[in-house]
């Protein structure tokens, strides 16, 4: 006689599996959570870490220009090619030109990068950064997370903060004023995500405030306009919560 299960055991089996996913999906949703949280967490970390650095030694990390003269001389110079291209394995370091940006152009290009040793030698943030950059030339290369710059605790995104120029607005950026920028790299959050933390930090508007995003692309918009050109406009565009893609990276304006 061949036996089989019940309906009523397939009922309980089946309440069962639903009570396992439900809790799994709710589990991966609280996660989410969380990691969306730590971008505030981070932000407001690394800011009050530069600001107390700028009340110690009246300059911005990674711009310091007598910085060797408090964790002494990486290589050269102190503010030489060598200096920038040599790995510091202590708290040796290079020296900034002291103009008040943290500088990702030539001759300056490591600034960005000693930005992070700089806080870290000055006890204000934890971790230790080699302060030079990877292997390829240029910003796409230059990052190493977890090396020379901080991780986030959203896989796969990473932290950098330089200065960027004024720009009057493309079809790829939004109008912003010439800062230095603290940046969450890494294409890692939906648009909705982004208005998620633009809310709780700022306005809620991807083009106003002190938290800016790219506009994205006409393929894949993460605005609104995004791929049109600049514009009054601009300024009231929206987060295009139809994308699902993860496209979306926060650019602040701290200092």
């Amino acid at each position: 006689m061949h036996m089989g299960f019940s309906l009523v055991e397939l009922s309980i089996v089946l309440v069962i599996l639903g009570l396992l996913t439900g809790g799994i999906l709710s589990g991966q949703s609280l996660i989410r959570a969380a990691e969306l949280r730590s971008v505030s967490t981070d932000y407001q970390r690394y800011v009050a870490a530069t600001y107390a650095f700028r009340d110690r030694y009246f300059a911005m990390p990674g711009d310091f220009a007598r910085a060797t003269d408090f964790w002494g001389i990486a290589g050269g110079t102190g503010a030489d090619v060598t200096c920038r291209e040599t790995i510091s394995t202590g708290r040796e370091t290079c020296n900034g030109d002291g103009d008040g940006w943290i500088r990702g152009d030539l001759p300056h290009e490591n600034e960005i990068l000693r930005f992070w040793q700089h806080l870290a030698n000055a006890g204000l943030i934890e971790g230790q950064f080699k302060g030079v950059q990877g292997t390829v030339l240029g910003y796409a290369g230059m990052y190493a997370p977890g090396e020379n710059i901080p991780m986030s605790k959203i896989s796969g995104a990473s932290w950098a903060a330089y200065y960027v120029a004024a720009s009057a607005g493309t079809t790829t950026n939004f109008i912003f004023p010439a800062s230095n920028w603290l940046i969450l790299r890494g294409n890692q959050l939906t648009p909705e995500e982004c208005w998620n933390v633009d809310s709780k930090m700022d306005d809620g508007r991807p083009a106003t405030g002190k938290m800016l995003v790219y506009k994205g692309d006409a393929a894949m918009p993460l605005t609104t306009r995004a791929g049109q050109a600049p514009g009054p406009a601009d300024l009231a565009a929206e987060y295009n919560f139809a994308v699902k893609d993860k496209i979306c990276h926060p650019r602040f304006f701290p200092w």
